[in-house]
Formats: C-alpha cells, sequence, structure tokens
C-alpha cells in the first residue's frame, strides 16, 4: 500500500539524485527565454521532468532558485536576511560590512558578475533579476514612510556604485580602503535613506 505524502514533500521518485541539478538547467532556460516573473515553477518542474514540490524543497522558493542558478560564493538572500532581521535602525552600517565582507573576499566573482551584466544586451540577465527580485524586494519589506520604493532603490544604486569603483574600475583610494573605514564613512550615508529625518 503507497503511503500518502505530506503537503510539500516530494513523491520519493521524484526526490533522483539528479534532480537538483535538472531544476537548475531547467530554471536557467526558463528565466532565459520567459522571464523571471513569468517563469512558473510548475513549468521548470515540468521541463525537468520532476514534480513541483520539489522546487520548495531543494531552494525554498523561486527567488532561491533563481540564486542558486547563478553559482554565487554567497547567498545574497540569506546575507540580506541575516542583516535586515535587526530592523532598520543601523541598517546602512550593516549593509555596508555585510557585502564588503562578502564581496572583497570573492571579488573576482563579483567584478566579473558587473562587468558581465553591464555589458549584456539581455533585457534581464541573471544577476538583474537577483538584484530587482532579492535584494530591492528585501529593502521595500523593512523601509516604511513615504517613498520608501525609490529609497530602496537609492540604497542599491549606493552599495553597487561602491562595487563598482572598488571591484571592478579599481579607483584608489575607495579601492584600497578598509571595510572598516568604509562602513564608519558610508553607512551613514545609506542610513539617510533608510531612515529619513523630518523635511
Amino acid at each position: 500500500m503507497t503511503r500518502p505524502r505530506g503537503r510539500g514533500r516530494p513523491r520519493a521518485d521524484d526526490d533522483l539524485p539528479d534532480a537538483r541539478d535538472r531544476l537548475l538547467e531547467a530554471a536557467r532556460a526558463r528565466f532565459a527565454s520567459d522571464g523571471f516573473d513569468r517563469a512558473s515553477l510548475r513549468a521548470i518542474a515540468a521541463d525537468a521532468g520532476v514534480d513541483a514540490s520539489l522546487v520548495r524543497h531543494h531552494f525554498g522558493d523561486k527567488n532561491g532558485l533563481l540564486v542558486a542558478t547563478m553559482q554565487l560564493p554567497v547567498d545574497p538572500t540569506e546575507l540580506l536576511r541575516t542583516v535586515i532581521a535587526a530592523g532598520p535602525d543601523g541598517l546602512g552600517a550593516r549593509l555596508v560590512a555585510a557585502f564588503l565582507g562578502a564581496w572583497d573576499v570573492h571579488h573576482e566573482v563579483f567584478s566579473g558578475l558587473i562587468r558581465t551584466t553591464i555589458a549584456t544586451s539581455d533585457a534581464a540577465p541573471p544577476a538583474l533579476e537577483v538584484l530587482r527580485n532579492v535584494v530591492l524586494g528585501s529593502l521595500i519589506e523593512v523601509l516604511d514612510g513615504p517613498d520608501s520604493e525609490l529609497r530602496a532603490n537609492l540604497v542599491v544604486s549606493q552599495v553597487l556604485g561602491m562595487a563598482l569603483l572598488r571591484y571592478v574600475l579599481r579607483i584608489p583610494p575607495l579601492a584600497d580602503a578598509p571595510a572598516e573605514q568604509l562602513v564608519r564613512l558610508y553607512g551613514p550615508v545609506l542610513q539617510a535613506l533608510i531612515t529619513p529625518g523630518p523635511d
């Protein structure tokens, strides 16, 4: 007698050793052809020949699947979840510290990612989709007050500008400045966007 599976649990015959790789391959193809927003988890699972519950089993959600397709050395979803968990107070400094802590170690990877994203002719390259759906989405959720979506975009633009000058263009003294100094000087700049004072 076959035991009924619990909700959200993959069928035993679907949890194949290569199911994760098949999902990643199918997701890359779907994201490229349909874009992130239109690519459904059911369609990706069908392309991979597995049950749709395996997406959540292996990756959590569509954002997690997108991040996994890029094979980043650091998961921005987990990074942001940890940084944002303490709330908006002091978030500017925590964002700078977290991103520098992740990027300084893997600067070659992130430099190549930024270069590729800028140079690509794709309407929505994977890095841009991660930026839009993971990074911006997480910030918009934690920012209160007027113009929260615009302020979240400005925070991201500030962080990306720092990354561009530090890792791609290698402009001194920003390229060589200690992370602690950048956190001290740049954290308040982001904080002014995160928790703006009264007009």
